[in-house]
């Protein structure tokens, strides 16, 4: 029997993409469940949930249940070994609900690809995203966009640090008329604002989505980030169907530099993933490489899980007084052989719901 069939719908895609990974040449990463709160708090901005569990250590250090699994690989990072590091995880984290506001253990599987990037080594960790939204469905959704090309447009804009954190947030919002107005008060040009309020609302398959951008462009550092987006694009074979530009997509520019995706699933109203290149984490903390990478937040399944009709079993099989028991093991025996769940009963039970119902003989 495939030991696989006996696993959870989480457990089953958390092993085929452990296997995909490793068919890639990533490496397994184990970590501690805790590091010291230090390596957090430095970081706080840079995790999407700001309350942290700690404890105090044996040695009476400040120790904190991890939130967080990059912090910890790049801390653990060496400079100058040449290779790529490309490593992959499934680790449990502990973070604080938005909604109840209760701690959660959250299970994650992702992967960093660390050291000196080029356009395939993104490419890759691109098309394994995607790999790995199709385990789940293949009906996925991978959205795309680059901080490269709006920071590009801010700068031909002259908008300042301090407020591009607002704009930001605006366009994630989708908020075009507070857009608008926020751009003005800083005196950004008609046909600048008339660009960002585009990309603002850009949602489009790439064939769709890159000719447009292209119109957009007015400096060296929008050109190579549409020349790196679009050859990106086009390296994730057989994910074509599933890609859109959207530049909604965004990150907070003081940890993440470049190309930055979410994978989304139907019938879930949040992403289940998110990823992207983040080189100015690694400059806060005192490295030189470049860095790309995913998380898959696998508690999510449960949910989507959740909103589709559960059944007890995949086959009631039913037999009569007259069946033998051999008979009745054959049966049952057959169906499980092709992969399904099987209860035997002399009559339907109350309660049980099932898929399809059988008889023996």
């Amino acid at each position: 029997m495939n030991p696989e069939l006996t696993l959870k719908e989480e457990e089953r895609a958390m092993v085929r993409m452990r296997t995909l990974y490793q068919q890639y040449g990533y490496a397994y990463y184990k970590m501690s469940k805790f590091e010291e709160y230090d390596l957090y708090v430095r970081n706080k901005s840079f995790l999407s949930c700001e309350n942290i569990l700690t404890f105090t250590g044996a040695d009476g250090k400040l120790m904190a249940l991890k939130p967080d699994v990059t912090l910890s690989i790049i801390k653990n990072t060496k400079e100058g070994e040449g290779a790529l590091r490309k490593v992959y995880y499934n680790e449990n984290i502990y973070r604080s609900s938005p909604t109840s506001h209760d701690y959660k253990e959250i299970m994650q599987v992702g992967l960093e690809c660390i050291g000196d990037l080029d356009l395939w080594a993104m490419a890759e960790v691109v098309l394994l995203a995607a790999k790995s939204l199709e385990i789940i469905s293949d009906k996925y959704l991978l959205d795309l966009s680059h901080l490269g090309f709006v920071a590009g447009l801010l700068d031909q804009a002259g908008v300042p640090e301090e407020p591009r954190g607002n704009l930001m947030s605006l366009m994630e919002k989708k908020n075009v008329p507070e857009l608008e107005q926020s751009c003005r008060r800083l005196n950004v040009g008609q046909e600048i604002i008339r660009d960002l309020c585009s990309l603002t609302t850009l949602y489009a398959s790439p064939s769709q989505a890159l000719p447009r951008l292209k119109k957009m462009v007015r400096n060296q550092a929008m050109a190579q980030a549409l020349d790196e987006l679009e050859s990106v694009c086009a390296l994730v074979e057989g994910a074509e169907n599933h890609l859109r530009l959207d530049f909604s997509v965004v990150n907070d520019m003081s940890y993440y530099s470049g190309l930055i995706f979410r994978g989304y699933l139907p019938g879930l109203p949040c992403r289940i993933l998110a990823g992207g290149r983040y080189d100015n984490l690694l400059r806060k903390m005192g490295k030189s490489s470049g860095a790309i990478g995913f998380a898959v937040y696998m508690d999510l399944l449960e949910q989507l899980q959740s909103r589709e009709e559960r059944y007890d079993v995949d086959v009631l099989l039913l037999y009569g007084p007259d069946t033998s028991p051999k008979q009745v093991a054959q049966a049952a025996e057959e169906h499980r052989r092709g992969g399904l769940s099987v209860r035997t009963e002399r009559q339907v039970p109350s309660g049980i719901k099932f898929h399809w119902v059988k008889e023996v003989g």
